[in-house]
């Protein structure tokens, strides 16, 4: 598993078949001269990337330690994506999501420390937990705004397990800065802020089967023309980035490792900021500008969280990023609007599945 690239052209990419790695792959293989290791247990997102000279597709899962180290050991650059991010599966299935988002990802770091490579590690907004806004009832700036390197990160309590996903998170950044101030790891901390775009998870039924995220979730409401569902009245906000403009920002950290060694960067669009309410009506009028008319009458329906997640289920009211450091350290910013991100990736939805729905 060799080739004629020098190693530091060589980037390895975990889950590069999952909605971020896909893109950040097609990004690259369009447009540098890097020569890309893509591991994943599926291709089923890059399979028109498989044949590019410049890819090799590597289908290993990360706990396979023997082939992943002879993957890591040619490579200059580790990009980490891969990850157990399914909110259904946080109070579910919590040792699952603990140990493939901390125990399998700790062994990446571990190689990346002995081979000397640059880890790029994608992480999570949920490490931020609970906003002091949502504690405290207020609406001061200071206490929703989210900011990498001063906000403090509050989680819910351990019998609560909805929190597995982002403590395991949190604890695996705990445990990057250390390897760096420890043994010099050089890394950068990606914490992305709800990426939507094409390929975003799938439609349960058609391609995949529990509960992914909101979108997906809404989507399969919108294309078997089911109410969507506004768990415990979607009144909870979230800032929506489009992937391309999260792509971008992933482009200046790749093409910056000096300045952007051993820092932790805000991915996300604090002007896309809307409640899961407002976001579901939004998607009901764009879907009914591209479907054929009448093709959605089932509206909106609430349902609590205990019904749709189960129990230990729990919810953080707001999360607004911070992005002043990537936009003054790398000159980065989003450009996408919602409305512009919704409608691209409603399109790309519909096309894929539009079809075999109204079957």
């Amino acid at each position: 598993m060799t080739n004629s690239q020098p190693r530091t052209k060589n980037i390895a990419i975990t889950g590069c078949s999952g909605f971020i790695g896909s893109h950040i792959l097609e990004r690259l293989l369009t447009t540098s001269d890097y020569h890309i290791y893509g591991i994943d247990i599926s291709e089923s997102k890059i399979r028109h990337l498989i044949n590019n000279k410049s890819f090799t597709f590597c289908h290993h899962s990360i706990t396979d330690t023997p082939k992943i180290r002879e993957i890591l050991s040619q490579c200059e650059t580790v990009v980490s994506l891969a990850a157990l991010c399914n909110p259904s599966l946080y109070n579910t299935k919590p040792v699952d999501v603990i140990t493939i988002n901390f125990t399998n990802a700790l062994e990446i770091i571990k190689m990346c420390c002995e081979f000397k490579c640059r880890l790029i590690q994608f992480s999570t907004c949920e490490v931020y937990g609970k906003t002091l806004a949502g504690l405290m009832c207020s609406n001061k700036p200071d206490d929703y705004i989210l900011k990498e390197d001063q906000t403090n990160l509050i989680m819910g309590p351990v019998s609560t397990q909805r929190w597995s996903y982002a403590s395991a998170k949190q604890l695996l950044e705990r445990i990057i800065y250390a390897y760096g101030f420890e043994y010099g790891l050089n890394y950068t901390i990606v914490r992305p802020f709800n990426f939507i775009g094409p390929q975003m998870d799938y439609i349960p039924g058609s391609d995949g089967e529990g509960v992914p995220r909101v979108l997906a979730c809404f989507m399969k409401s919108l294309l078997y023309n089911k109410p969507l569902k506004l768990v415990d009245g979607g009144l909870s906000r979230r800032c929506f980035t489009f992937i391309k403009d999260a792509v971008d920002a992933f482009v200046q950290i790749l093409e910056n490792p000096e300045i952007s060694n051993q820092q932790i960067f805000n991915i996300g669009n604090p002007k896309n900021e809307i409640t899961i309410k407002d976001l579901a009506y939004l998607m009901i009028e764009l879907y009914e500008q591209i479907a054929p008319r009448g093709s959605f009458t089932a509206g909106t329906e609430i349902i609590s969280s205990l019904e749709f997640y189960g129990k230990g289920y729990e919810d953080s009211d707001r999360r607004v990023p911070d992005i002043s450091k990537i936009q003054n350290m790398l000159g980065w910013k989003p450009e996408t609007d919602l409305r512009k991100a919704l409608q691209i990736t409603i399109e790309h939805y519909f096309r894929k599945y539009g079809t075999t729905a109204e079957n």
